[in-house]
Order: C-alpha cells, then sequence, then structure tokens
C-alpha cells in the first residue's frame, strides 16, 4: 500500500465493460434518434461541467462515443486528475450526431460516476494535508472494480488491495472462526505466506494480540481518537496502523494527527456523489 505515479488506464481494461454498457442502453435500437435524426447529419458535441470537480473516465467516455462512430474526431481539453470548474468544457467531439445521442447518457455515466469518486477522494486527500494515506477497499461496484478504483487514483488516493488474492487481511469474522486474534495471526505467519500479515483490531486487547502473534499492519476498527493514538504508541516499530471505520470529512485533521500510517475509507467508492456534467451537441454545416 504506497503512492504510485498516476497513469491513464489501458482501454483493455475498460473496452468490453463499455461495450455491454451500450448494448444494456441500446436494447433493440434508439427509436427517437433513428426516428428524428438524419443518418448523415454531422454535430459538435462538448461535455461540460456544471459543477467543481476532479475528472476521473474522460478517456472511456470518448471511448463510448468512439465504439458508436470509430471515425469521431475526439479532443480532450481536460484529462483524469485535473480539477475542473464550473463551465470548462472537458472534451469536443466532432462526427455523427446520432452515434453521439446514442451514446450520451453511458457515456456521462461513466464520467459522472467515476469523477464523483475521484473528487470525494480528493476531498479526503486535501483534508489529510500529507499527514496519512487515504486508501479506499473492496467496497466497489460488481465489475466495476477496476474503474473505481482507477478513480481513487486519480483523486490522489491509493489503493488498497484489488481482490482476495492480493493481500491479507484477517476481518473479524475470520478471527472468531478462527478463535481469537493471535490464534488467527499465527496461523497465517506460519504459512509462510509471501505478503504483510494485517489483522483487524477491535479493542487495545486485540492490538496487544496481534503485536505478539507478530501481525505487521493492524487496522483499527471504529477505536476512540484517544485508542487510536495509545494504539499507534503501542505500535510503532513494531507494525503499521491502519485506521478503519467511522472515518469523516470533518475527522481527518484529527485522525492524520494521530501517527497513524493509513486510514481506509469505503464511502470513496459505495457513497461518493456523482458529480453535474452535461452533454451539448450542435449541427454542423455540410462543410465544416
Amino acid at each position: 500500500m504506497r503512492p504510485v505515479p498516476f497513469e491513464p488506464l489501458d482501454p483493455g481494461v475498460y473496452r468490453e465493460i463499455v461495450r455491454r454498457a451500450l448494448a444494456e442502453d441500446y436494447g433493440w435500437g434508439d427509436v427517437t434518434t433513428e426516428t428524428i435524426i438524419d443518418r448523415d447529419l454531422k454535430g459538435r458535441g462538448v461535455i461540460l461541467a456544471k459543477s467543481a470537480c476532479v475528472l476521473a473516465g474522460v478517456d472511456i467516455a470518448s471511448e463510448t462515443f468512439r465504439q458508436l462512430d470509430p471515425g469521431i474526431a475526439v479532443s480532450c481539453r481536460l484529462k483524469d486528475g485535473d480539477r475542473c470548474e464550473p463551465g470548462a468544457i472537458v472534451a469536443e467531439y466532432r462526427g455523427h450526431a446520432a452515434p453521439m445521442l446514442t451514446a450520451e447518457r453511458t457515456a456521462l455515466n461513466f464520467l459522472q460516476r467515476l469523477s464523483g469518486i475521484a473528487t470525494l477522494t480528493r476531498q479526503f486527500v486535501d483534508a489529510a494535508a500529507s499527514g496519512i494515506l487515504i486508501l479506499d477497499t473492496r467496497k466497489t461496484t460488481p465489475l466495476l472494480r477496476a474503474l473505481e478504483k482507477y478513480a481513487v487514483r486519480a483523486g490522489g488516493g491509493v489503493n488498497h488491495r484489488s481482490g482476495l488474492d492480493e493481500g491479507i487481511l484477517i476481518k473479524d469474522n475470520h478471527v472468531r472462526l478462527a478463535g481469537g486474534v493471535e490464534l488467527a495471526v499465527t496461523r497465517m505467519r506460519k504459512a509462510n505466506r509471501e505478503m504483510p500479515t494485517e489483522v483487524e483490531a477491535q479493542s487495545l486487547g486485540d492490538v496487544d494480540a496481534a503485536l505478539r502473534a507478530g501481525a505487521e499492519i493492524i487496522l483499527l476498527d471504529n477505536l476512540s481518537t484517544a485508542e487510536i493514538v495509545e494504539a499507534v504508541r503501542r505500535c510503532r516499530g513494531a507494525a503499521k496502523t491502519e485506521i478503519s471505520g467511522g472515518v469523516t470529512l470533518a475527522r481527518m485533521r484529527e485522525l492524520a494527527a494521530t501517527g497513524a500510517d493509513y486510514v481506509s475509507i469505503g464511502a470513496l467508492t459505495h457513497s461518493a456523489p456523482a458529480v453535474d456534467l452535461s452533454f451539448e451537441i450542435f449541427p454542423l454545416s455540410a462543410s465544416a
């Protein structure tokens, strides 16, 4: 769990997702557009920001238009990770008008959803003021995890494990079934997995048990701020600490000052509000 340079998402990750999303919306056909819009009409479309946000998904939105009109001309004025002010043109498209109309809602759905995640993530990152690393969780929309975790990175956050195979995290249910924190951690460490062992602690007693067993990361679940400070003191030099549960923007400065290494926030992906974006299209003359 460490910051990595932010890079555009490989189109191979989202191309099939876009195809399926378009098919879901299209059904047997766009009856409105196909009835009233001349198939040869050319248009200029723009995506406009109507609220302040951090962008994520610009290339995915463009892929949506491109799949219905491979010849469309795309001009992105802003890119993923950019802060965007109301009234800004995010991207401009020139091509056949009908395919743009058909793709409009799907393109905006991706862009508004992912930009919402990036925007909320940036708010937490700014509130933390570099005092603690902001992590996401696996609380993502089924089948859209790669896109939503990408949006977290666009907002300046850091990805926790993307799947069960990418990291060890012994949760409360594991602990209960294994017979306790110490037994669960000991069993995992005896298996010699080539990953750090992280375990959830719901009390300072759990923290002590995790340390005795040699846990390398301790997730402090729903502890008070005073308990977090004490847990960090006990773990210093022995294990890294991650705060989870009850995390809000209002608490970020306080939590960042505890000395913990990470704070994980499920709300980044399960509760981020979509940002306000619109798509406007205008006819082009035959010579344009």
